[in-house]
């Protein structure tokens, strides 16, 4: 039965209809009657708005609608659907454009209007491709058969969790609809796509410490503040420091099998230039469209405010998915606080008490348990595959002490905020170094030693030890000028300029540097660390500080736009080359 049919079934002895008692907005309260249990979903009034049950107090339940409930009132019909709400998980994720609740938003109209949007069957086949025979003994995550044709990932088709047992039948080769069943293990039928509630995280065999880390090609998240593939990072920053392109050149650039990119409640436009951008992008691991292993969950701020809620918890359960099959996804959320809106939103509906700014008191266990959902793990299959959440914050006015961003910090593995200053200097990504931070570090530094890369920690030690001291000397610049300062301390600003400039600094819209692989990036702190060490030399050595400074260190700087993505030889050359103009600024 497809969800559109199971949403519009005739009452049973186990779910009789109600009917509805108040409308206030997305809060509906309807009469309570047997079978309705929390979290449940309700088909609401004649259109069939979907609802999600969140409180049962005596004979009223209290309903959240995922639609505009405009023209729903008292007296009418609601009907229990006896199951939580779910989400359809199968090959036709992969390239998609959905709704918060999942529901296709390709051939939709301009206008989705209430009760129109259905997640009808796809009439759209797949290559089935068997991988158990009959007979034989599977258990529960183990593959059964691959998807051909969904993409350029390789999608399976998985016993479902809670299922083993002897295949007593398996599909031939052959092509399949979404609804199609294509064995039987144990008694239990196993379709190509099948439901599974949102705010259920799908089971794993055990919890995995990651040592690897989460390539994004952004020289200052991967140099100073590593995530690791199931970690959890956060984005802060206030209006117009770039959180949304640096979460854009993420999810073009990062080496995740799958993106899922949740557009929760940000402009319309944004999300447009998204969906054409990635639609257009070229994937640099197939060579074909990066839209195609990417999951676009589209719900913005013109749309209906509680779907806005669910959206988060269906692009982690769509992640998890991907995950049981031994890939690694990331999951882009753009952004929580709207999302922490809708709760706020709702709660002020229902009359709970308000805490701090108006947010309900179980703003920080939401926060929690929607970040508790990324991991590396061992799938029930016996892979290897994780969810890494990264998830941008909209503080208003840029107040980093508002309730979002500070349970958020609490929360978090990696702190990635935007600093208002750097972005009205044109420093592009605006990461603060100095308001940032990444507890991934320890266990990365390990994975980077047994990887061939033992220098990778105090690399990242030297970088940040040369902009902190350039920092501490920019106020006494501001004070008493450059030219005050002693020579040695006239070099470590220098140093902390060549660092931003040189290393830090970097530009979405180049073709050479909007991504950057991981030997780039190490070639260049290298290089600009070889020639600040070298500056230092000099005038240790008695060269004056303002012949130093007066050198041009011009083809440094450019290097990073002048080399390839992976160009490290290319940078080392530079260097080199810097160096040996060094040299005979001393002889």
């Amino acid at each position: 039965m497809t969800e559109a049919a199971d949403t519009r079934r005739r009452p049973t002895d186990r779910q009789p209809a109600t009917r509805i008692l108040r409308v206030t907005g997305p809060l509906v309260e309807l009469e309570y009657t047997s079978g309705i249990a929390m979290y449940d979903l309700v088909s609401l009034g004649p259109a069939g708005l979907p609802g999600e049950v969140v409180a049962i107090s005596g004979d009223v339940v209290t309903v959240q609608a995922y639609e505009y409930t405009g023209g729903l009132a008292p007296g009418q019909p609601a009907l229990p659907q006896g199951r939580p709400l779910s989400v359809r998980l199968g090959p036709e994720l992969l390239g998609g454009i959905f709704d918060g609740l999942l529901r296709p938003l390709s051939g939709a109209g301009d206008w989705l209007l209430p009760g129109a949007q259905r997640a009808a069957a796809e009439e759209r086949t797949w290559s089935f491709s068997p991988l158990a025979a009959r007979g034989e003994h599977v258990a529960e995550g183990q593959a059964i058969g691959t998807i051909r044709g969904a993409g350029p990932v390789p999608v399976k088709v998985l016993v479902p969790p809670g299922c083993r047992g002897t295949v007593a039948e398996v599909s031939v080769a052959a092509e399949r609809a979404r609804d199609a069943v294509v064995a039987v293990v144990g008694g239990t039928e196993v379709t190509v796509s099948a439901l599974w509630p949102v705010r259920r995280p799908r089971p794993v065999r055990e919890r995995a410490d990651s040592h690897e880390a989460l390539s994004t090609g952004q020289r200052v998240i991967d140099l100073l503040f590593p995530v690791a593939r199931g970690s959890t990072a956060a984005v802060p920053g206030g209006f117009g420091t770039g959180k949304t392109v640096l979460l854009q050149q993420i999810a073009k650039w990062c080496d995740a099998d799958v993106i899922v990119y949740v557009g929760c409640g940000e402009r319309g436009n944004e999300m447009a230039d998204v969906i054409t951008e990635l639609s257009e992008l070229q994937d640099p691991r197939t060579g074909g469209r990066l839209a195609d292993r990417t999951v676009t969950i589209a719900n913005t701020s013109n749309m209906p405010m509680m779907a806005r809620e669910a959206s988060v918890h269906t692009g982690v359960t769509v992640a998890e998915y991907f995950r049981d099959m031994g890939l690694d996804v990331v999951v882009i959320a753009d952004s929580t606080s709207r999302w922490a809106e809708a709760l706020r939103e709702f709660a002020s509906r229902t009359g709970a008490l308000p805490a701090e700014e108006g947010y309900p008191a179980g703003l920080a266990s939401a926060i929690a348990a929607f970040y508790e959902r990324a991991a590396a793990v061992t799938t029930l299959g016996g892979e290897r595959g994780s969810v890494t959440v990264i998830g941008a914050v909209s503080p208003p006015g840029g107040d980093m002490t508002e309730p979002v961003t500070a349970h958020t910090e609490r929360f978090v593995r990696c702190l990635w905020t935007l600093d208002r200053d750097l972005a009205y200097a044109r420093h592009y990504p605006a990461v603060s170094w100095a308001g940032s931070f990444s507890r991934d570090v320890p266990v990365l530094a390990a994975g980077h030693r047994s990887a061939g890369d033992p220098e990778w920690a105090r690399r990242r030690e030297r970088v940040g030890a040369v902009l902190a001291e350039a920092d501490r000397l920019a106020d006494l610049v501001d004070l008493i000028g450059i030219a005050a300062l002693p020579a040695r301390e006239r070099v470590s600003v220098l140093a902390g300029r060549l660092v931003r400039e040189g290393v830090l600094q970097q530009s979405a819209l180049s073709e050479q540097d909007a991504y950057c692989g991981p030997e780039k990036t190490a070639a260049l702190a290298d290089a600009v660390l070889a020639v600040a060490g070298r500056c230092h030399e000099l005038v240790d050595s008695g060269v004056p500080a303002a012949s130093v400074e007066e050198i041009d260190f011009g083809p440094l700087l450019r290097a990073r736009e002048d080399t390839g993505p992976h160009d490290s030889a290319g940078v080392a050359a530079c260097r080199d080359a810097m160096l040996s103009r060094l040299d005979e600024v001393r002889s």
